[in-house]
This record gives C-alpha cells, sequence and structure tokens, in this order.
C-alpha cells in the first residue's frame, strides 16, 4: 500500500483488532514482551490477526528477548512483521531480518548513529520512538527534523489531538499509536482509535508520493 501506513499498537483482544480493521489501520501491534502491562498471548494475537485478515498487517512487538524466543513466538501467534526494542546488537537485528520484515524502534540519541547502520539494509525499517515505549509523551518533532531519516516511521505520544503537527514535521512513512488510544492499559478507545487513523489518513494526502 503506498503512502504512509498507520498502525494501532498494544492490541490485546479480538474485538479491539476487529475495530483497529474497521476503523482503516494498515497494521496492528501485538506486544510480547513480559514487562508490558499489554501483554498478549501468542495465542490471542493469532486469533485477533485471523479475525481482520491477511491485508492488515500483524506486529509482534519484543524487548531484549532472545532470538529463539522471537522467532517461536512469532511463529505461534503468525506474525507478518517484528518490532525490536532494546539494546540488541546488529548481527541480532538481521538474523531476525532473515525470516520477518523489521521495525527496528530507537531513541532519539540513536537515530543518527542507527540511519547509517540501517540505511539501505533490505527488510529493516526504522522507527524513532521516545525513552519510554508506552508512555505518552510526545517527542520535539522540530528539533528531530534535520536528522530524521526518509522511510522511517514515527511513534511516541501520538493520537488524534497531536498526530498531525508530528506528520507534518517529520513526514514519516509510518506512524504508530498506543496509550493515546486506549480507555485503560490494553483496552482500546473505539472513539480515539477511529479519530486517529482518520486524522493520519487526511495528513497522508498532502504528502508527495
Amino acid at each position: 500500500m503506498s503512502g504512509v501506513r498507520v498502525k494501532v499498537c498494544g492490541t490485546t483482544s479480538v474485538r479491539d483488532a476487529v475495530l483497529s480493521a474497521e476503523a482503516g489501520a494498515d497494521a496492528l501491534g501485538f506486544i510480547f514482551a513480559p514487562v508490558s502491562r499489554r501483554l498478549v498471548t501468542p495465542q490471542v494475537a493469532r486469533e485477533a490477526g485471523l479475525s481482520v485478515g491477511p491485508a492488515v498487517a500483524r506486529v509482534g512487538v519484543f524487548l531484549n528477548q532472545g532470538l529463539d524466543e522471537v522467532l517461536r513466538l512469532s511463529e505461534e501467534a503468525r506474525v507478518s512483521a517484528v518490532q525490536l526494542h532494546g539494546n540488541l546488537p546488529g548481527l541480532y537485528v538481521t538474523r531476525v531480518a532473515a525470516y520477518y520484515p523489521v521495525l527496528r524502534v530507537v531513541r532519539p540519541v540513536e537515530l543518527a548513529d542507527a540511519a547509517d547502520m540501517w540505511h539501505g539494509h533490505p527488510g529493516v525499517t526504522l522507527m524513532l520512538d521516545a525513552p519510554e515505549p508506552g508512555g505518552g509523551i510526545p517527542l520535539d518533532w522540530s528539533a528531530l527534523r534535520p536528522q530524521f531519516p526518509r522511510g522511517a516511521w514515527l511513534a511516541g505520544g501520538l493520537g488524534p489531538e497531536n498526530v498531525a503537527q508530528a506528520m507534518q514535521a517529520l513526514a514519516p512513512a509510518g506512524v504508530d499509536a498506543v496509550s493515546r488510544l486506549e480507555a485503560g492499559p490494553g483496552v482500546k478507545d473505539p472513539r480515539a482509535v477511529r479519530e486517529f487513523v482518520q486524522v493520519a489518513r487526511l495528513n497522508a494526502q498532502s504528502f508527495p508520493q
């Protein structure tokens, strides 16, 4: 699909998967990091993915987990891509990328080095996130504009009230939100999800194709 991709992360139920897909999301995030309040089992993620069909990407989200665990859970959940957070060596990322498209998440202080490392690498796309992912605190988009690489995704405190400003500042290839789309941890707010997707879609129309 051309244009900006829209991802709704922290999906924990079939209900919320269907809600996000019907709102027009391109991708759903399923968090398998044990420390997360939005932890989901691979069985629930698989059922949720089946409920929305193959047109919606299913992204498994991991934090500093072993390679074998990442591949095993991804296979059990039948994800179509993997999102990697944490302090990970380049070889680890490339090994995951041999099996799945990878969203490699970096913090602002890591962005310049990560862009140099992964620019043009097949199967790896950068995603810029806040220092505390899922915390709902936006980044300083204007300050990051000079170093934000073309083709990167943006996360970190995005919601329906600020995604337009973020997109105009950085022109990301994809946007990802979680905490500002929730009625409670792991439970989506239907209106917030619909508004987030709608606003992102409207602003994507102003981007050059």
